[in-house]
């Protein structure tokens, strides 16, 4: 593993969410150590972001109506209303509320 540092966003999936209660439950019951538990999801943060980035080529459109937006620490957060998304195929979704929250690739001082 390197020494980069990755964002720890798609620990709030449901993969994420899945992996962190799992390694909860192995804490708790002594089969794991915390610190292992740490390098865990270190590399769940490393390799989700890298496989999201090279895998994943789909795209889609949306149309809203921005109710919030906001620009901290680098990350740009948009609550957006009354979403319709359109798939590269065609198909399309719609939603009361969406929430999106977009970092740079690099963290802020990366070349």
């Amino acid at each position: 593993m390197s020494g980069q540092a990755y964002y720890e966003l798609y620990r709030g999936s449901s993969i994420g969410m899945a992996l962190t209660d799992t390694l909860d439950d192995l804490i708790t019951d002594r089969r794991i150590e915390p610190q292992l538990a740490i390098k865990i999801l270190a590399n769940f943060d490393r390799s989700i972001t890298e496989i999201l980035s090279e895998k994943v080529k789909a795209k889609l459109q949306f149309k809203g109506h921005l109710h919030t937006y906001r620009f901290c620490d680098e990350v740009w957060t948009f609550l957006i209303e009354d979403v319709n998304f359109k798939m590269d195929n065609g198909t399309t979704v719609q939603a009361d509320k969406v929430k999106i929250v977009s970092c740079n690739s690099k963290k802020p001082g990366e070349t």
